[in-house]
């Protein structure tokens, strides 16, 4: 048995990060995955720009205050997490990824240690935009 009171059975976060207002905040305890940006039009419209987003595995993702939390379902299965008091996108998920749940890059606190590794949904980008050529691109979904 373990008697040592500075030792802790929960696992330490990877990452923290929250709303902009403060009042939804979450911590990863596992892996991320580098960033994706999706230029997809729900994501833009969503996001206001472009989605930035990392995933974690469903258990990994700690809720620690959500009263403010909502959930816009935009189809059946498709839903979009964010903060209801202060309009701050958070998070992404899919019935095809049912392990897994996006997080919006944004959201976490500094430093992440990610990189932008893919842009998606290329073909759909905003006129006003410029698509990054360090950035490897796909004109639609992950290839």
């Amino acid at each position: 048995m373990d008697t040592d009171p500075t030792h802790s059975e929960e696992p330490a976060a990877r990452a923290t990060g929250g709303c902009a207002c403060g009042s939804v905040r979450y911590q990863v305890v596992g892996e991320l995955r580098d960033v994706i940006n999706c230029h997809c039009e729900p994501c833009r419209r969503f996001t206001g720009h472009f989605m930035t987003g990392t995933a974690a595995a469903i258990g990994d993702l700690v809720i620690e205050s959500d009263d403010t939390l909502a959930w816009w379902q935009r189809t059946p299965t498709v839903r979009y997490g964010f903060c209801s008091a202060c309009g701050s996108s958070l998070f992404w998920e899919a019935h095809d990824k049912p392990d897994t749940t996006s997080i919006t890059a944004g959201s976490l606190d500094q430093p992440t240690g990610l990189t932008t590794t893919l842009a998606i949904f290329g073909a759909d980008a905003s006129d006003y935009h410029r698509l990054d050529p360090e950035i490897d691109t796909a004109p639609d979904d992950r290839p």
